[in-house]
């Protein structure tokens, strides 16, 4: 039977952690309802034998097909767990994890847990940033209206990853295809000239003898190259998991050249994006607010927009301390001085991230059409390279055994 860490409070408002066995997630709050204790927080103990290095995670379209078939059976005045009921039987019931986390939170519900409590044991279907409009819909009693407002937030959001990765699709198989075209040269092309030039041994001028090293280097350390790249591969794998590593690797992104700048638009737009949909669904700010910054996945902005809520929590409001962090361009800035001076705020920053979107687009087509270009002169600088190597080697023996 599975163990749990939980987070509860007791009848008097003391929290109480401890670990119990229990069946299922619905299980554990049925349990600990029998002791007075309502379940805020839940996640399953695993030993290291049960250790998953890719975590299974609900997809967010998968997610956002979810917020908009809850929204309307709300509005429907359909009641929640029969709502989650119906969606869970129209799922895959094969090992589907939005079914499963359903499943558990139909059991929670029917023991008194809240929806936002009952969703957030489960992290790997509802992030942050959907368990904050989550609680702030359920105290204000919007729900319905909130669950829309995220589905059309994951909506954009994969709309704008879409375009990136469309974008950077063709650059990265160019790219690809010139590595192999390199390895495939120096492995067993060249290797059949080497044979060639020692049986005429000829003397071979300076590129066809760099040519010649280069492929002596690739068939005699091929071993050590490959561990080489998965060495590389791992650093750059697990590294961010620390949190020195995820800072270096956070801060050398945002100082490349095009592709920092690029960087740089995804995430104002992203936070411009989602601070304006958590505002839009009542979510207080300051709230709003972490839930944006650690959506920012960066911790530079995140930093810096810590910063700013601290300042806002100090009374300072939201557009000067923005204006003093200075991450944003000074358009974003006066906007949000302007939604905070008028109550459109969630306007303002709906315009801003429409805006970012935009320079983003632009962005990537800009990096496309240097990409391209870049790819195509190393494919001939190194085709060049061997041609003329190759095409000197012959001129030679020619020349060496024409006067011989």
């Amino acid at each position: 039977m599975p163990k749990f860490n939980y987070v509860a409070v007791g009848p008097d408002g003391a929290q109480v952690n401890g670990v119990e066995e229990a069946p299922s997630l619905g299980a554990l709050s049925l349990l600990l309802r029998d002791r007075d204790l309502a379940i805020q927080e839940a996640q399953e103990k695993k030993s290291i034998m049960q250790f998953e290095i890719t975590k299974k995670k609900v997809p967010r379209k998968e997610l956002m097909h979810f917020s908009r078939q809850m929204a309307v059976f709300l509005r429907a005045g359909i009641p929640v767990i029969d709502a989650l009921t119906i969606i869970k039987e129209e799922l895959p019931k094969k090992k589907n994890v939005l079914a499963e986390c359903l499943a558990d939170m139909i059991v929670a519900l029917e023991s008194g847990t809240t929806f936002t409590g009952a969703a957030r044991s489960h992290p790997e279907a509802f992030p942050t940033f959907f368990l904050g409009v989550l609680e702030a819909a359920e105290l204000t009693g919007n729900l319905a209206s909130a669950l829309e407002e995220v589905a059309k937030y994951i909506e954009r959001d994969l709309e704008a990853r879409k375009k990136i990765q469309s974008a950077l699709f063709y650059p990265a198989v160019v790219f690809l295809m010139s590595i192999a075209t390199v390895v495939v040269l120096a492995a067993y092309v060249l290797p059949k000239f080497k044979k060639f030039f020692s049986e005429l041994n000829a003397t071979l001028p300076l590129p066809t003898r760099m040519l010649l090293s280069l492929t002596d280097i690739l068939t005699d350390f091929w071993p050590l190259l490959i561990l080489g790249v998965l060495a590389v591969g791992l650093v750059l794998g697990f590294g961010p998991r620390h949190p020195k590593g995820r800072d270096l690797r956070d801060k050398s992104l945002l100082r490349l050249p095009v592709i920092g700048d690029m960087l740089q638009t995804a995430i104002i737009e992203r936070f411009c994006r989602t601070l304006s949909s958590m505002v839009r669904a009542g979510v207080p700010l300051p709230d709003a607010l972490a839930v944006a910054s650690t959506g920012t996945n960066n911790v530079v902005y995140r930093e810096k927009l810590e910063t700013v809520r601290t300042a806002m929590l100090q009374g300072e409001g939201l557009a000067g301390p923005i204006a003093r962090a200075d991450f944003l361009p000074g358009a974003a800035r006066q906007m949000i001085r302007v939604g905070e001076e008028t109550g459109t705020l969630d306007q303002q920053l709906e315009t801003s991230a429409h805006y970012f979107g935009t320079e983003l687009d632009f962005k990537i087509a800009r990096f496309t059409n240097l990409f391209e270009p870049a790819v195509i002169l190393f494919m001939g600088l190194v085709v060049g390279f061997v041609a003329i190597a190759l095409v000197t080697a012959m001129y030679g023996i020619f020349n060496q055994t024409t006067i011989g």
